[in-house]
Parts: structure tokens; C-alpha cells; sequence
């Protein structure tokens, strides 16, 4: 009898034992799935404040102002994700709404908001591990710039020296270095998820927002140097973005329209519907050749317009003192000069 007992216990144990590594390989398999970087932010528009010690930090646009996440953790003893970055890579979403909500009610916080017109912006990513860029990605601007329309997506890169705040100052290098500057507004994907050979149709479930980003262009370099594109676009500040990164459930980024303006007057203007690769085509066939992590950025490409498909002898390049300012509806208007 004890025997038939002590056999019994066993076998409870191993099953209980079974459970827990079924339990525990499920859970590992869907964190796979899932892909590092935690839960995507939901209903969330964010934006970078230049603290006066120089750091980044991250505010949050509310009904009543920008919330220093900053100040009203300090200030509420609650903690939470201190830059956008931090929230793509750790996760936190959850953390920061319960923030906004507390700051709303609790007097104490009252402090923790400020004006956006009186903010210094900082930069929204300063240390993503990619920053994947698409090359000729409208039907017009390939045919402008006198190329073949790509069958698959064009990937080049820009490097973490090249991320600019909105408002800021792009500091052009020497004539001899390189004169020919173009503008190029772009819609920038931001990675939530850790994507590797994603399916079209699951991968904008990869997305943690969208932003306003600009790849801005030495077109000498690019082009009249043996064709380096990588050397035309990653001059020092030449990839500003802003001013907001907004929650991707709040926008649709394959029906959004795109400005861009010099001098105040409208150089650029199409919608996201007539991309060539739409941002779900550009995730799946980038995440086939390598991964994707949280807080990877795109450029998915720019549209017609540009300097470069004006006729040679109207070709007029942006000089210093121009105010270039990049529109793209429901992510804001990123605005820069040169200097």
C-alpha cells in the first residue's frame, strides 16, 4: 500500500514538474514570438526635452501641456521609461500611462508640465543599433532622378552621427567638401518588436510609431563620387526627426500625406498611397536579411520634387540661411535651417 502511495506522489511530482516546463517553454516560445523590447506603446504621443544637463529625456503630450516624465517621476515617486529609447528596448508603456494619469489628478505634479513652445527639444533616438533607409520609393521620384523602378526595396544607411533634433541647425560643410544640398521628408518606422522573417501581413504588428524624419542629401557626394550614397547621406546632423513619435495605433502610415517647404514655399506634397514598397513590404523583405530589434528606425524614401529632378540649369541647392520645414499628416511638422 505504502509502496502504491509512494508511487502515486511520483508521479503527481512528475507531472506537476512536466506542467512547469510546458508552462515555462510556452511562455519562452511566445517571448520568441514577441521578440525583445516588451509591450508597444498604445495612444501615446512623445517627444525629446533637452534638459539643462544636456541630457534627452522624454515628455509626453497631454491635454494639458508636455509632461517631464523626468520631473513627474521625481516628483510622484513613481518610475518609469526616462527616453523613448529606454520605452522601445525595456518596455514600459503601461508605466508611463499610469504617470500621465497620476500627474493629471495629483496636484504635486502640477509643476511637471510645461509648455511646448517653451521646450528645447532634444533628440528623439540617439543610439538606435540600425537606421535602415529606402531608396527611390515613389514611382515620380525614381523617374525624376533618371532610374529604373526598383523590384526590390533600394537599403542604404545613415550612423547614429547623423540624428538631429526638430529645430535644429545643420551646420554645412566647406564648399570644397560639398555644395549640392537637397531636402527629402520621409516617413520613419520605428521598430517595437524584434522582427526576423515576418510575414507582410503581420509585420506593421512589428511597428511602435511613426515620426517625421528627413534624409537630408549632399548630392555631389552622392553622386559625383563614384556613386557613394552612404557618404551623401551621413554627413554630421543629416538625419533630423521630429518633432513627436506617435503610437502606432493612431496612425495609418499607408494613407498619410507629405509636405515639405522651403522658405515657406511647397517643394513637396504627395501621399503614402502611391509608395512603391508600402511600410509592410519594406519590414518583411528587410527582415529576411537580418533582424529588426526595438528602436530601429526606417526611412522609407522620399517623393518626387527634390532639386535633383529639376532640369540642371533651374537646379538652385539649399544654401545657409534656408528654413526647411517637413509636414506629414497626424506625426507634425519637423522644422530645420542651415548654417
Amino acid at each position: 500500500m505504502e509502496s502504491r502511495r509512494t508511487l502515486m506522489k511520483a508521479g503527481l511530482a512528475a507531472a506537476a514538474v512536466a506542467t512547469t516546463n510546458i508552462s515555462a517553454q510556452a511562455a519562452q516560445q511566445a517571448k520568441s514570438r514577441e521578440g525583445s523590447g516588451g509591450e508597444l506603446p498604445r495612444q501615446l504621443t512623445i517627444l525629446s526635452i533637452r534638459q539643462d544637463d544636456g541630457r534627452d529625456t522624454m515628455g509626453v503630450k497631454t491635454q494639458a501641456g508636455i509632461l517631464d516624465v523626468v520631473a513627474a517621476s521625481k516628483a510622484l515617486g513613481l518610475s518609469a521609461p526616462v527616453t523613448l529609447e529606454d520605452l522601445l528596448k525595456g518596455g514600459g508603456s503601461s508605466e508611463v500611462k499610469a504617470l500621465v494619469d497620476a500627474a493629471l489628478k495629483l496636484p504635486k505634479a502640477k509643476s511637471s508640465f510645461r509648455e511646448e513652445s517653451q521646450i528645447k527639444f532634444g533628440r528623439l533616438f540617439t543610439n538606435p543599433g540600425k537606421i535602415v533607409c529606402v531608396g527611390l520609393n515613389f514611382r515620380e521620384h525614381a523617374e525624376e532622378s533618371g532610374e529604373k523602378l526598383p523590384a526590390e526595396p533600394i537599403l542604404f544607411n545613415k550612423y547614429n552621427n547623423t540624428l538631429a533634433p526638430h529645430k535644429t541647425t545643420i551646420k554645412l560643410p566647406p564648399r570644397e567638401v560639398s555644395y549640392k544640398f537637397d531636402y527629402e521628408t520621409e516617413l520613419v518606422i520605428v521598430m517595437g518588436r524584434r522582427a526576423r522573417n515576418v510575414s507582410v501581413d503581420d509585420a506593421l504588428s512589428y511597428v511602435a510609431g511613426y515620426a517625421v524624419g528627413h534624409d537630408f542629401s549632399s548630392r555631389d557626394l552622392q553622386l559625383e563620387k563614384g556613386g557613394q550614397w552612404m557618404i551623401g547621406k551621413t554627413l554630421d546632423g543629416f538625419a533630423p526627426i521630429g518633432p513627436y513619435f506617435v503610437s502606432a495605433d493612431q496612425i495609418d502610415p499607408n494613407n498619410v500625406n507629405l509636405e515639405t517647404r522651403v522658405n515657406g514655399q511647397v517643394r513637396q506634397s504627395v501621399s503614402t498611397t502611391k509608395f512603391i514598397f508600402n511600410p509592410q513590404k519594406i519590414i518583411a523583405y528587410t527582415s529576411k536579411l537580418f533582424a529588426l530589434e526595438p528602436g530601429d528606425i526606417i526611412f522609407t524614401g522620399t517623393p518626387s520634387g527634390v532639386i535633383l529632378g529639376y532640369p540642371k540649369e533651374k537646379q538652385v541647392w539649399l544654401k545657409a540661411g534656408d528654413k526647411i520645414e517637413s509636414t506629414i499628416q497626424g506625426l507634425g511638422t519637423l522644422t530645420f535651417d542651415l548654417a
